[in-house]
């Protein structure tokens, strides 16, 4: 990949344009037919099809592209350097060409290019982001400070991140889909063998433990030398479990009902992304509404 470079934290402007004080982009903007354009072969991160993408297209169609991809030229036309999901959204609303600015780019900075636009991205898991940190680390020879400055960050944020890649590679995909978090992942890594953390890691999600509740846990282990047993309960009420079956079958999500002494409990609902959670409000809703409307028709 060529020879490491430092200081990509100071000198991310001469690579990624950054909107002047009135918005307008840095550098000449051309516009380029968007079938000339191919992705960025260094892209750490598969594009996924979600309906943020969708969203973003809607957006385009209303009110075009804003902020211009960056390409390089190549000899079969143009590689996008970054923006890649506006291209995409842009080919989704069906147009025809987009707002680019032309730089050349090495193969280095296509690839520091899409670590860096991948980083920033609101919404990217922290197993994703200890990969990209490590490449920078890596293969550009960055420091943890250095990562830091690039992502707005402090480094004991990002060291704590690298430290997640010490996982077992399955508890690593449980925390990329959600399932776990990465305060649950940074508890794991006090266990001191891979089967003992691949057990803790089965059963934060079996019992629905907390962080805080992983952390006592784990302390326990300690102490008593292995894993500590769950608490002994007393048999649950079957009623509760075929509840708890039949709301799960209807809003397709894990649902915990815990239920106390008095008539008294909660209804816990789980989602692991965002796509999720906005998917559970809007049946909720919907479901809200008919209720609603049922009753004013018996009221009538």
């Amino acid at each position: 990949m060529g020879t490491k470079s430092r200081g990509l934290g100071r000198g991310l402007d001469s690579l990624i344009p950054r909107p002047t004080p009135t918005d307008a982009p840095q550098g000449p903007v051309r516009h380029l037919r968007v079938d000339e354009i191919r992705p960025n072969p260094y892209q750490p991160r598969a594009p996924a099809a979600d309906e943020t993408l969708s969203e973003l297209a809607k957006s385009i169609r209303t009110h075009g592209v804003l902020q211009p991809v960056i390409v390089r030229r190549t000899a079969a036309g143009y590689e996008l350097a970054a923006g890649e999901r506006r291209w995409r959204a842009a080919q989704l609303a069906g147009l025809s060409v987009i707002p680019a600015i032309v730089r050349s780019y090495t193969d280095e900075q296509m690839l520091q290019v899409a670590l860096v636009e991948n980083l920033q991205r609101e919404d990217i898991n922290p197993i994703d982001a200890a990969k990209a940190y490590h490449r920078l680390a890596e293969e550009f020879g960055l420091s943890h400070d250095d990562i830091a400055e690039i992502v707005g960050k402090s480094r004991v944020a990002v060291s704590n991140t690298l430290r997640l890649l010490k996982l077992p590679a399955e508890v690593q995909e449980r925390i990329r889909a959600g399932h776990l978090s990465e305060g649950h992942g940074r508890a794991l890594l006090a266990l001191d063998s891979p089967a003992a953390i691949l057990e803790m890691a089965a059963r934060i999600e079996r019992e629905g433990l907390s962080v805080r509740e992983t952390e006592r846990q784990i302390r326990r282990m300690q102490r008593a030398g292995g894993l500590a047993q769950a608490p002994v309960r007393q048999p649950r009420d079957p009623h509760l479990s075929e509840l708890e079956q039949e709301l799960q079958r209807i809003l397709g999500t894990r649902v915990e009902v815990r239920h106390r002494r008095g008539g008294r409990g909660t209804i816990v609902i789980s989602y692991f992304s965002l796509d999720e959670l906005k998917r559970l409000s809007e049946l909720l809703c919907s479901l809200g509404r008919a209720v609603s409307v049922r009753r004013a028709s018996s009221d009538e």
